[in-house]
């Protein structure tokens, strides 16, 4: 581990650190480098875990989710570990898998993803949970499960379409396509498209720039633009209004009006 880190493991296959350098990002780690990231039963336990404590964790203001794999973002679901599952069991291992994805597309905080490589099925759902993706131009992006006899299952057929538009998301459902870099920029599947190896390091640094500001912004803000998505206009700006009245009252717009006529540097209070 790098000196100014500190990590907490959750389970073998997932890891949040912390980093001296960016003390208010999270950085939340698939850590399973021997299968590609392929998200197991176990992995999935892992992933709920870690995210409910990042959601609990109000000095956590930006997270990033990053690889260890220097090939792979995250391969998708474990189909090796699938293929042994009576339906009975792929059953009752079907809410564990929810949790996992739901807890990433659940977070309070911006969520940043830092893809290079295969990020394809599950995996690219982990990243289409965030709100913004960050790929290198060795990623491979896309959600070819019914290639496999499935469909997408862990929120990719309602986020895809929310990022490219209904008959583009259907076109590379139905295809199983897996998407080059430079097109997945080009069509919205990914937001920004940096060179080969600097994903992680630009994610970061975005987030560290974003933690930057008032963490009770960030989470209202975040806040108003998740459930006012899709809304008629008169609904979305009510949800705005509501975010707004649970920050304009808060300590840390009272701490950046202050800091802005005294010209310092906020101190957010976080509340």
């Amino acid at each position: 581990m790098a000196q100014g880190v500190v990590e907490q493991r959750y389970g073998d296959f997932v890891a949040v650190r912390r980093h001296e350098a960016h003390p208010y990002v999270a950085e939340l780690a698939l850590d399973r480098p021997k299968a590609m990231n392929a998200v197991s039963s176990a992995m999935a336990a892992s992933l709920a875990e870690a995210c409910e404590a990042l959601a609990a964790d109000r000095d956590a203001r930006v997270v990033v989710v990053t690889s260890t794999h220097e090939r792979a973002f995250c391969v998708g679901a474990d189909l090796k570990e699938r293929n042994s599952l009576t339906d009975a069991e792929l059953v009752r291992q079907r809410p564990l898998a929810r949790r996992a994805y739901t807890g990433v597309l659940e977070l309070p905080q911006p969520t940043l993803a830092a893809v290079h490589g295969f990020a394809l099925g599950g995996g690219y759902e982990i990243a289409l949970a965030c709100d913004l993706i960050v790929a290198d131009t060795t990623a491979l992006v896309g959600l070819p499960e019914v290639s496999v006899g499935v469909i997408p299952g862990g929120g990719g057929t309602q986020l895809l379409p929310r990022r490219v538009g209904s008959a583009r998301a259907a076109e590379l459902v139905f295809s199983a396509r897996k998407v080059p870099a430079a097109e997945a920029r080009e069509i919205g599947m990914v937001d920004f498209l940096v060179e080969e190896g600097a994903d992680r390091a630009e994610a970061l640094a975005m987030g560290a720039r974003m933690a930057a500001n008032s963490p009770v912004g960030l989470r209202n803000a975040k806040r108003a633009l998740r459930l006012g998505n899709g809304l008629d206009l008169p609904s979305g700006l009510e949800i705005e209004d509501a975010a707004w009245r649970a920050t304009a009252f808060s300590g840390d717009r009272a701490e950046g009006v202050a800091a802005f006529n005294e010209k310092r540097s906020p101190n957010w209070p976080g509340e």
